[in-house]
């Protein structure tokens, strides 16, 4: 978990490209009938674009928010660590998941129209299934994985 200022802005840089990166692929997938070769070069355009969306949203509602409802639950003093992780993971999905459908909706699917509410929905239910599966068993796990030493402040040298 990260301790200083710095650290949470590393932390959430990585998850965000880990995390917009993966939800991007699934939705070009979902939008060209199924996963091809060129998700994944298509993912990198409106990665430039949602990346700092989420960014942003994360830092300034999400995370707070995930926070604040985690310890509003749950005591690091007395609890596990894994259910203070898995808590934060979880309520980081379920509040960035409306949030961040609402921006594809807006940027990628027709923007204000009539229909903009019911698509903006569907968005979500489709995305939040997908947006559990990737933090809570991959993104999550990989970028906890990568800043670990940098947040435990153990380096190993080389040579």
């Amino acid at each position: 978990m990260p301790k200083n200022l710095f650290q949470e802005v590393v932390f959430t840089i990585i998850m965000v490209l880990f995390m917009v990166y993966g939800m991007i692929c699934y939705n070009i997938a979902l939008a060209m009938g199924g996963m091809k070769n060129a998700v994944f070069l298509a993912a990198f355009h409106e990665l430039l674009i949602m990346a700092p969306i989420a960014f942003v949203l994360d830092m300034l509602i999400a995370g707070p928010l995930a926070k604040k409802v985690t310890f509003s639950l749950f005591d690091p003093k007395t609890d596990k660590p894994l259910f203070i992780v898995l808590s934060i993971s979880i309520c980081s999905i379920w509040f960035m998941c409306p949030l961040m459908s609402l921006a594809a909706t807006l940027i990628f699917k027709g923007g204000f129209q009539r229909e903009t509410v019911s698509v903006w929905l569907e968005t979500t239910f489709m995305n939040y299934p997908m947006a559990a599966f990737w933090q809570l068993l991959f993104a999550g796990p990989v970028v906890r994985r990568v800043v670990r030493p940098f947040v435990q402040g153990k380096r190993q040298k080389i040579g």
